[in-house]
């Protein structure tokens, strides 16, 4: 069963986020089993130029769990074909009492089991009335 055949793409990547941070966040749980029950083990991830493999993907989880951040999801538009899902969101986040509106452009593949295998994503920070009131030339963060 390919991963998009009876789920809405959109509904699909809020759904695997948000999932795969709650989990990251219990931290009785070693970071290592989440990332892997999320992504497989030769996972590439790409955020703004910055290449992010398994490993450097569980060294990432401590800073993650650290700073505690909460995140709500809105997928503006997503289409999937085949293994491959491609998505617009706005990621709102609150950490340490700052809020982050950040845009993201994915593009991805998954494993017949749900796992990302890749991922690309270009991101920028937007104002917060969203993307659509963004001026351009507004930066990017790393999500």
């Amino acid at each position: 069963m390919r991963p998009f055949d009876d789920i809405d793409p959109g509904k699909f990547i809020a759904d695997f986020f948000t999932d795969y941070t709650a989990d990251l966040l219990r931290e009785e749980e070693d970071p290592a089993v989440v990332i892997d029950r999320y992504h497989t083990p030769d996972i590439v991830e790409v955020a703004d130029g910055h290449r992010m493999d398994r490993d450097k993907l569980i060294a990432h989880a401590r800073p993650v769990r650290k700073n505690r951040p909460s995140q709500r999801i809105d997928v503006h538009e997503a289409a999937a074909n085949g293994d491959r899902l491609a998505a617009r969101y706005t990621l709102h986040v609150l950490q340490r009492g700052k809020k982050l509106d950040i845009e993201v452009y994915f593009f991805g593949r998954f494993a017949p089991d749900g796992r990302m295998r890749e991922a690309h994503m270009l991101t920028r920070t937007v104002p917060a009335g969203g993307p659509e009131s963004a001026p351009a030339g507004t930066g990017a963060a790393t999500a």
